[in-house]
């Protein structure tokens, strides 16, 4: 997608951040809104449809880990935490209720623009559902059927809602059954080659996807932890 075509929400309430943001980004070909507090930053995702969501944790009325969980509710966007440096507590609380990544203040406009870009080149479905499948594409582990062309997942049946970082950390670890894939290798396959930054941001998602499939990280059937290194599945 390109920087004239994509939309960016920036939710935040200090005026000076808000406006050097969309300032950069606009010069950068991005269509730009914000807005100064979590109310209205529900309300101009639902109405703008962004692709990409600049969200600050501490907002006032409700906050933005309220915001993200409601607007996951309705919308795929991506969501990008804006967050004060050593709260690690938001930053994970923020990613366990769908944001996809995090960026700490203080932060340059360039940096937030890197990370903007790297999310608009992830690819996106575009097949139509009425298109017939041929089955190619489709990976089974156990009761657990990933359909990596549709960016479907279901286990025994039952259609299972990813957010779409979920769903290709999901398919990058599928596309390599029985190999253990590094933490840094996950990183760079589903945020780019260019997320600088720890790899915290990995074993969170890992987490909310077995709590999606209902897999017990005591007794995986899915998703194996391999200490120290990374994750892998299928057996042996």
């Amino acid at each position: 997608m390109t920087a004239a075509r994509a939309r960016i929400l920036v939710v935040e309430d200090d005026p000076a951040i808000a406006h050097l943001v969309a300032e950069y980004l606009g010069h950068e070909g991005y269509q730009v809104e914000v807005a100064g507090d979590g109310e209205r930053g529900v309300e101009l995702a639902r109405e703008a449809a962004p692709d990409v969501i600049l969200l600050d944790v501490m907002l006032p009325g409700i906050d933005g880990v309220e915001v993200c969980r409601q607007v996951r509710t309705f919308s795929d966007a991506y969501v990008l935490m804006l967050t004060a440096r050593g709260d690690e507590v938001d930053r994970v609380v923020g990613l366990s209720v769908g944001a996809d990544d995090y960026v700490v203040k203080p932060f340059s406009p360039r940096e937030l623009s890197a990370r903007v870009q790297a999310m608009l080149r992830r690819p996106r479905p575009s097949r139509s559902t009425d298109e017939p499948r041929d089955g190619r594409g489709v990976r089974r582990f156990g009761d657990l059927v990933i359909d990596a062309e549709g960016h479907e997942v279901s286990v025994g049946g039952v259609p299972v809602e990813l957010t779409r970082t979920e769903f290709d950390l999901l398919e990058a670890l599928s596309a390599h059954p029985r190999t253990v894939v590094e933490r840094r290798r996950l990183l760079a396959a589903v945020w780019g080659d260019d997320r600088y930054g720890d790899d915290h941001v990995i074993d969170v998602h890992v987490a909310n996807l077995r709590r999606k499939l209902g897999d017990d990280p005591t007794a995986p059937r899915y998703v194996r932890t391999v200490r120290g290194i990374g994750y892998r599945m299928g057996e042996g």
